[in-house]
């Protein structure tokens, strides 16, 4: 796990623990194009130093590991760590990022399945 390799090699001191909380969530209207907000969303946020660079960690639902790594991760790029140029990393992130990118399309196409065409409809 890339959050394990630092956590070996580095000093990680956290300055926040994970906690959970909640964001309001903020979505644009399209018809008027203002700001609408409908509701809030649960997060965990944590935050870690590494040399002196703070890494956050913030992702939906209640998962404090998550968030853990994800600012250890966060940290070690902004402390421009020797690990975080290795070709592994690039390339698991270079696949996750793929992998995120086909289940949206994925997502998007179910959705767009159901999308009603008004301009067919008879009166």
């Amino acid at each position: 796990m890339m959050a394990d390799m630092i956590l070996d090699q580095h000093a990680v001191e956290v300055v926040e623990a994970a906690n959970s909380g909640l964001v309001m969530a903020k979505i644009r209207e399209s018809a008027q194009n203002s700001l609408f907000y409908p509701g809030e969303v649960l997060v965990t946020e944590c935050k870690v130093s590494i040399k002196g660079q703070i890494g956050l960690g913030l992702v939906q639902g209640h998962d404090s590991d998550m968030a853990f790594w994800l600012a250890v991760i966060d940290a070690a790029y902004r402390a421009n760590l020797p690990e975080v140029d290795m070709k592994d990393w690039k390339e698991a992130l270079t696949a996750e990022k793929d992998w995120i990118d086909c289940k949206r399309s994925e997502e998007t196409g179910q959705i767009l399945k159901t999308r009603v065409n008004f301009e067919t409809m008879q009166v």
